[in-house]
């Protein structure tokens, strides 16, 4: 029910603005829209990264995967364990970068000659997921195109390069492909595999299609419909300078649609799991050294002014509401 649900929800997030467009509320979806979702989008995702920020990390809690530096014989891992700044900067980038702990991902099963556990690698999911990410990079920079004048020659390049292949009319960027690729592989292992489909929820599935939609939409315009490129681009310089206005020729409704998609995904990002993408880089278990033998961590809530809270303070709170509640309790009512 949750692939379902979020399909529907997808679909809804296509017909509405595709039909509303040819009722005259393209202002809507093509300028109103967009505002209100880059400002959602901007709020709520600094509020979420201050929020993790103002929390106190307590403990030296990195989570790591060699041996920890201790005494001058003992060969230890300093990008794996790092035990200072320097070893926790490359650790970090062989994780953004190259998903270095998703590499290390195995599957287990169960052998059928015996109550065995097997473990074997599972490389697909790395690499499927890489696809994804740099393909989705790829595209946001070729789209700064339609967002500023004169074009940087990053983007010319990366557009030129995308393209190079020199397959159809208009040309096939190959990050079009490699994205579906990615999002349908992604997609299917959350639907065929029992172990995944058994923790997905809705909120697992909604991205997915959301990400698809945003893409085969995309894919519409550039190859079936050919949207007005010119027309699209006056559109964006006009949200970007803050004097937007319709383009005087219509777009073609799928325009509409998709970036309707687009915003659904922007006002979606910051309350959703995706926030990954901000919060790696605050996450105690990969930031932090692992100085655990070389420092000491005090806890900040053992200050002397907080007053201590005793089992025994909360049971006489709370023991009628416990007693009702059918808790145990120490002493009776």
């Amino acid at each position: 029910m949750a692939v379902f649900y979020s399909f529907l929800a997808v679909l809804a997030l296509i017909v509405i603005p595709w039909l509303g467009a040819g009722a005259g509320m393209g202002a809507l979806f093509g300028i109103a829209l967009p505002y209100i979702a880059i400002l959602i989008f901007m709020v709520g995702l600094t509020l979420k990264v201050l929020g993790w920020a103002s929390r106190p990390v307590p403990f030296c809690i990195p989570t790591t995967g060699g041996q920890q530096k201790s005494l001058p014989w003992i060969k230890n891992s300093p990008w794996d364990n790092p035990y200072k700044t320097s070893g926790v900067v490359v650790r970090m980038l062989l994780e953004v970068l190259t998903f270095r702990s998703l590499f290390r991902n195995t599957s287990v099963k169960l052998e059928q000659d015996g109550p065995k556990v097997a473990y074997s690698s599972a490389k697909w999911l790395w690499l499927f997921a890489l696809l994804f990410h740099y393909s989705f990079l790829v595209i946001l920079i070729r789209h700064l195109r339609f967002f500023t004048e004169p074009v940087p020659m990053f983007v010319e390049k990366t557009e030129f390069l995308d393209s190079i292949m020199q397959i159809g009319l208009p040309l096939l960027y190959q990050t079009d492909a490699l994205l579906l690729a990615g999002l349908f592989f992604l997609l299917a292992r959350r639907i065929f595999d029992t172990k995944v489909r058994y923790i997905s929820l809705l909120q697992d599935y909604f991205p997915l299609f959301l990400l698809i939609g945003i893409a085969l939409t995309g894919v519409w315009m550039r190859y079936v419909v050919k949207v007005d490129v010119v027309a699209v681009k006056d559109l964006a310089m006009g949200l970007v300078t803050l004097h937007p206005a319709l383009p005087k020729q219509p777009l073609d409704p799928s325009f509409y649609a998709h970036i309707t998609l687009v915003c659904a995904l922007f006002i979606y990002f910051p309350f959703s799991k995706l926030t990954h993408m901000a919060g790696v880089f605050l996450s105690p278990t990969r930031a932090v050294p692992n100085m655990s033998r070389r420092a000491m961590w005090v806890n900040p809530w053992n200050d002397p002014s907080v007053k201590p809270h005793s089992y025994e303070d909360y049971e006489n709170d709370f023991r009628e509401k416990m007693i009702e509640a059918g808790l145990p309790v120490e002493k009776e009512a």
